[in-house]
């Protein structure tokens, strides 16, 4: 009997080792598999959204755009985006990932290359708009993709790897942009040229998307049928473990009015306000530090970011190895927001060091802070709940740089608004440690 027992524990062992074998196999493969994809498509969608700011110049001289109607321009994008992206991602969970994301990418590189041919200020904020509602619930859509994809313990890495796609594409969209404005010839200026050939790029990349992406595991032909059950069984496990832990019969309206969502919508509005105020602005603050070429601006413009890739990895294994993930994006913000206030106290060069410094700290608030409101929000909604935490967050994309476009315009200053984005900064780094979850 002993021994019988002893084969049986054993015989256990192996297949719950098997089991667990099987689960790291089916990981590794889907990691492999949709995260490059996601980093690319993620880096052509933000080049899309923010190569404006290298052209503002040649809108003011080509067509009369001035730098309040600028900013605005450039917030509108982010209005659409923010009204349109709960419907977005409710509509994926209706046609699957697959087919909507394709989607996505294919109406923002078209809307993209149609940036080419505005011909003033109407015409601007109309096609503004229209990528705003294109690119709609991209984001959020990744995000929800990866709670169906992926175990608890992986998705936090896996958002590391995908956030990386926006800075990447913020140090690749400087040098990049600034080679295709050079380009003349066709009835085109060089602005154009970015327009179409960047646009184009993402309609092309859509045919990757729709060839390598599957909605569900259950789809995954590349998995065997032991790895998408272990795959499956674990998500599932997990899935029941938050419902267990919620309230009976709990709404998704009840969940929605948690005071908790209210302070994750604005902790990443705040984010979101400094990392756009930044983006949109920075090429004109290097113009100021000399006389550079489209090219050189574009090199200049992508050290910023180059640095908080490496801040981005550094914060991530800190807040890994001392688990306290709040305060690691209050100290994150905490950087950013002295990076802003410091802008403001001497010239352009300083200026541009100091910005320099506060991207470490926004690029990094922004990939800590997502396993956060994932780890507290219950899977029935969260897409939804996602989506609209970051439209609303995302609405400081507007503010930013319509603020920013409107100081310049009335005071011939951006002084006012740098003060703000460190102002803001601070408060979310204050109000980040009422979203921990308390003990019942």
């Amino acid at each position: 009997m002993s021994a019988l027992l002893s084969a049986g524990a054993k015989g256990g062992d192996a297949t719950g080792s098997n089991v667990r074998s099987e689960l790291d196999i089916a990981v590794s493969k889907v990691k492999w598999r949709i995260l490059p994809l996601f980093v690319v498509m993620f880096i052509a969608n933000y080049i899309d959204r923010v190569n404006i700011g290298f052209v503002r110049s040649h809108l003011q001289t080509d067509l009369g755009i001035g730098a309040a109607a600028f900013g605005l321009g450039a917030g509108l994008f982010f209005v659409a985006y923010a009204v349109f992206e709960v419907p977005s991602n409710i509509l994926q969970q209706r046609f699957g990932a697959k087919a909507w994301l394709t989607r996505i990418m294919f109406t923002w590189g078209v809307v993209a290359t149609g940036m080419a041919f505005i011909t003033g200020e109407t015409s601007f904020y109309v096609m503004r708009l229209l990528l705003g509602v294109a690119e709609a619930g991209f984001f959020p859509g990744v995000v929800y993709y990866f709670t169906q994809w992926l175990p608890n313990s992986e998705r936090g890495k896996a958002m590391a790897i995908f956030l990386s796609g926006s800075a990447l594409a913020s140090v690749i969209s400087g040098p990049l942009s600034g080679a295709l404005l050079q380009i003349e010839g066709g009835g085109f200026h060089g602005w154009q040229w970015m327009f179409i050939i960047e646009g184009a790029a993402s309609i092309v990349l859509c045919l990757v998307v729709w060839f390598r992406l599957d909605s569900h595991p259950r789809d995954a032909k590349w998995l065997t049928d032991s790895e998408r059950k272990a795959l499956a069984e674990v998500i599932d496990a997990e899935q029941k473990e938050r419902e267990a832990n919620r309230p009976k019969h709990v709404s998704s309206l009840a969940l929605l009015k948690d005071g908790r969502i209210a302070l994750f919508c604005f902790v990443y509005f705040a984010i979101q306000l400094t990392i756009y105020g930044a983006t949109f602005w920075l090429p004109s603050i290097i113009k100021k530090m000399g006389h550079f070429s489209d090219f050189q601006i574009g090199l200049f413009n992508s050290i910023p970011w180059l640095i908080s890739i490496v801040a981005m990895y550094i914060f991530a294994s800190l807040a890994a190895r001392f688990k306290h993930q709040q305060m690691w994006v209050a100290i994150a913000l905490v950087v950013a927001a002295c990076g802003m206030f410091m802008s403001t106290t001497s010239g352009p060069v300083f200026a541009f060091v100091a910005i320099c410094f506060a991207a470490i700290g926004f690029k990094a608030a922004s990939s800590l802070f997502w396993p956060i409101p994932q780890g507290y929000l219950d899977a029935r909604i969260a897409a939804g709940v996602i989506a609209l935490i970051n439209s609303l967050g995302n609405l400081g994309g507007f503010v930013a740089p319509a603020t920013f476009g409107y100081l310049e315009q009335k005071t011939g200053s951006i002084q006012g608004g740098l003060y703000g984005l460190a102002a803001a900064s601070v408060v979310a780094a204050a109000l980040v440690f009422l979203t921990k979850k308390r003990r019942r």
